[in-house]
């Protein structure tokens, strides 16, 4: 379990201010598999909201607390029977940027049928990076860059 100061803990309520519950704690406590999701989702997210239903306010506490300690994640706000928690990210998402133009790539292909009425054929391709898949479903290549015929006149 990590802290956090008061200005982070403020921007991160703000923050989960919006979102609904992700995990919820029900009857039978935190049982490994809560704690798998709620370490899964933390994964993804980063920051969520646990519901834990339970009229005991000791026995919240403590779940929270257990969570914090096991997960290695902070406590940002605990009301009622809401709990928010915050873990950094451990894997950094790719961007759109990184991941284009390199390799192979799979893209599924849906035609209609001919007369409406039949199923639509469905169809898997790859598709080089250089390619693109036309609005009829047909694959063409990208162009090829023009030159500059000053460029190339002196001899650049």
């Amino acid at each position: 379990m990590f802290k956090l100061t008061a200005a982070e803990r403020s921007t991160l309520r703000a923050e989960a201010h919006a979102l609904n519950p992700v995990v919820i704690v029900g009857e039978a406590g935190l049982t490994d598999g809560v704690l798998k999701e709620i370490d899964a989702s933390l994964n993804a997210h980063g920051l969520i909201k646990v519901r834990v239903f339970g009229d005991e306010r000791e026995e919240r506490l403590a779940i929270y607390e257990t969570i914090c300690d096991k997960l290695g994640a902070a406590p940002v706000q605990h009301i009622g029977k809401l709990l928010v928690l915050y873990r950094p990210k451990k894997e950094a998402e790719k961007t759109r940027s990184e991941t284009r133009g390199k390799g192979l790539r799979e893209v599924t292909i849906v035609k209609p049928s001919p007369s409406g009425t039949k199923r639509p054929t469905v169809t898997k391709v790859m598709v080089k990076g250089n390619e693109r898949v036309t609005q009829g479903g047909s694959i063409k290549r990208a162009k090829p860059r023009q030159g500059s015929k000053k460029k190339s006149a002196l001899g650049r």
